[in-house]
């Protein structure tokens, strides 16, 4: 295990590295969901099912968020995308690392997928947790985590879950995000996982990208909620046996 700090436009990213040998392998780099963070279990135990299946994996924390600089309120999907880009800089400079995978819960999810289709051409494959793809729809339609606003008209803050304030900024960076042309423009292996007990983020969003996306594997997991609490070894045996499957296809 090695931690890392990455620098972003002055913002410091703390991450850990970690490998599954001394041998030169793909790497999987891991994002986190709203309000959460790279040590959150259910982000620790997949990170342990890719290793298992031969990659290594980082696994950081984005703008605003755990041990990384910038203040909660000011994130925005456009920090977090910016944060994954510099991240993806660093991964290239490493001698071992022979592809990019990228991975992500919820609004991780949602970011993966937007590098996803910013840079097809670096990014060998994503596997998508219950993605947050209705962040956006949500911003336009002025309705967010159960704060209710004139979305032509969005407030300096918002009041949220957990005692929490947001910028306005965070819903209006939103509003100009269009998932599905992200999903569109990404030609590699997908896997999406989801929870049907998720009611947080919708599983049929997750049924509709698995639709769009070119090459897909959809996963839904009887029972589990939004954070894989309940069943984090069946999550485990679909993510290692995925990527196990992309090694054996090189």
């Amino acid at each position: 295990m090695q931690n890392l700090t990455i620098m972003d436009d002055g913002i410091r990213l703390s991450a850990i590295l970690e490998r599954p040998g001394a041998n030169r392998s793909p790497l999987v780099i891991v994002l986190h969901g709203f309000t959460s963070s790279k040590d959150k279990s259910h982000t620790v135990a997949a990170c342990e099912a890719m290793r298992q299946a031969g990659f290594a994996t980082l696994r950081l924390d984005l703008y605003g968020h755990g041990e990384s600089g910038g203040a909660f309120k000011d994130h925005t999907l456009y920090k977090w995308i910016s944060n994954t880009l510099s991240v993806m800089d660093y991964v290239r400079s490493l001698d071992f690392v022979t592809d990019i995978y990228l991975s992500g819960h919820s609004q991780g999810g949602l970011t993966a997928a937007l590098v996803g289709g910013m840079a097809p051409d670096l990014v060998k494959g994503l596997i998508l947790r219950a993605p947050a793809f209705m962040i956006p729809r949500c911003a336009r339609e002025g309705s967010m985590l159960g704060f209710s606003f004139d979305p032509l008209r969005v407030p300096d803050e918002m009041q949220i879950i957990k005692g929490l304030t947001l910028s306005g900024h965070y819903v209006r960076t939103a509003q100009t995000i269009h998932a599905e042309e992200a999903i569109d423009r990404f030609p590699g292996q997908v896997l999406l996982i989801h929870g049907d007990a998720d009611d947080l983020v919708p599983v049929e969003d997750s049924k509709a990208a698995a639709k769009r996306y070119r090459n897909c594997s959809l996963a839904v997991i009887p029972g589990e909620t939004h954070h894989f609490d309940r069943f984090p070894e069946k999550m485990k045996v679909i993510i290692r046996d995925w990527l196990t499957a992309q090694k054996r296809a090189e």
